[in-house]
């Protein structure tokens, strides 16, 4: 522990070190996950972790994923699930490094 830190709150700590959150970290860490799955750059095939959503007249980027329904909590906390609305949320300046994904 950093000396004088132990008294501040988690979120006082992340502010003066300049660190993200443990949850924005995964958040990152998942998409960039899917980026690599995009870009081929994984050993696993994108069609077998994630469905392209078929829908034409989409608001935002053209490369949405299909979030599948789930009764299970197991399930909807499983990578491919839960970051499906992140990576739909994500505005199409930011996929113009993608626009070749074939899935």
């Amino acid at each position: 522990m950093i000396f004088g830190f132990s008294k501040l709150s988690y979120c006082e700590r992340l502010e003066r070190l300049g660190l993200w959150s443990l949850e924005e970290r995964r958040n990152r860490a998942d998409i960039i996950e899917v980026f690599k799955l995009a870009k081929g750059w994984s050993a696993i095939p994108p069609e077998f972790m994630f469905e392209l959503s078929t829908v034409k007249n989409l608001r935002g980027h053209t490369f949405k994923l299909v979030k599948h329904r789930s009764n299970l909590e197991v399930r909807r906390n499983f990578v491919t699930e839960r970051l499906v609305n992140r990576w739909n949320s994500l505005a199409e300046w930011t996929l113009d490094a993608v626009a070749q994904i074939q899935f």
